[in-house]
């Protein structure tokens, strides 16, 4: 699958747990409904947050991909930020 296109990026690399997701919150609720977010994340734990995040919030979580290193995410957002 070809990822998604997206409005914006969040380069969260480096950062340990929580805050890649606490990033992307923020800059989710900055974003107008229905944008994509494209998230690159170094912490393995997102591999577990960002899925549990979307599932709870209004937020849509396209696609993911991951390598040896990083962490990607493509989230769109709700109309409740």
């Amino acid at each position: 699958m070809r990822p998604p296109q997206h409005d914006q990026e969040l380069d969260a690399s480096g950062l340990s747990c929580p805050m890649p997701l606490l990033k992307t919150k923020l800059a989710l609720h900055q974003m107008s409904p229905g944008q994509v977010l494209k998230v690159t994340a170094t912490d393995a734990g997102s591999v577990r947050d960002f899925p549990a995040y979307t599932q709870v919030s209004d937020h849509e979580l396209l696609h993911t991909f991951s390598d040896d290193l990083h962490f990607i995410y493509w989230i769109r957002r709700g109309k409740d930020a």
